[in-house]
């Protein structure tokens, strides 16, 4: 066993050309390659659907705001135990959201976790799939829908909280350990520039 994974391990110059432009895009605009892609590499048909399906659902237009994205990702990976993906997407949540405590508030407890009415119904719905997907029903989409979220948005929270069920399990089968660099990133409030309003000081968003 590595210090990363219970299995083979490829590094950036040991995958496919197609995969290693792609990877090698995410490591130059982060600083580092997410363990996540070493941990699959040995395998790069299956990373190369992970990214494709990952990227259609964390990066489309409409729908959840990236910052809900990666709520639902903190709430469901808490839920299930997910160290890797805890830390990695709880500091991509850290920065899309600006808040550096909100990611460790939902990961330690995800059902009592203080949020906004829209927060707590995108954090419940997922809940309820990613825990009890046998007893889910109309019920919790009801109040999804009450809450506001439309049939889109509650689209989005199903099929996230689907994927990174996949992904939370890979994890568990490889003893998939984090990279160190996740762990400091986004930990700052930082002030909003009145030039970039949509930007802030903090870390680079790697993709997980």
């Amino acid at each position: 066993m590595s210090q990363v994974s219970r299995f083979p391990v490829v590094e950036l110059d040991g995958l496919p050309a197609d995969l290693r432009d792609r990877v090698g895009a995410i490591a130059e605009k982060s600083g580092f390659v997410p363990n996540i892609f070493r941990a699959l590499g040995h395998r790069p048909a299956e990373l190369r659907a992970f990214l494709d399906y990952h990227d259609a659902l964390m990066d489309r237009e409409g729908g959840l705001s990236k910052a809900e994205r990666e709520l639902v990702v903190v709430a469901t990976s808490g839920a299930n135990h997910c160290t890797y993906c805890v830390v990695a997407h709880g500091a991509i949540l850290r920065i899309r959201a600006k808040d550096p405590e909100l990611a460790d508030r939902v990961s330690a407890n995800p059902w009592q976790a203080e949020l906004d009415e829209r927060g707590r119904a995108i954090v419940d719905l997922a809940l309820a799939l990613a825990q009890s997907s046998y007893q889910f029903g109309e019920t919790h989409l009801a109040a999804a829908r009450e809450a506001g979220l439309t049939e889109d948005e509650i689209w989005d929270v199903g099929a996230i909280t689907a994927l990174f069920a996949m992904s939370n399990r890979l994890a568990h089968l490889t003893a998939l350990q984090p990279n160190a660099e996740f762990y400091e990133m986004g930990r700052q409030r930082q002030p909003v520039s009145p030039h970039h309003p949509q930007r802030t000081r903090s870390a680079r968003r790697p993709r997980t």
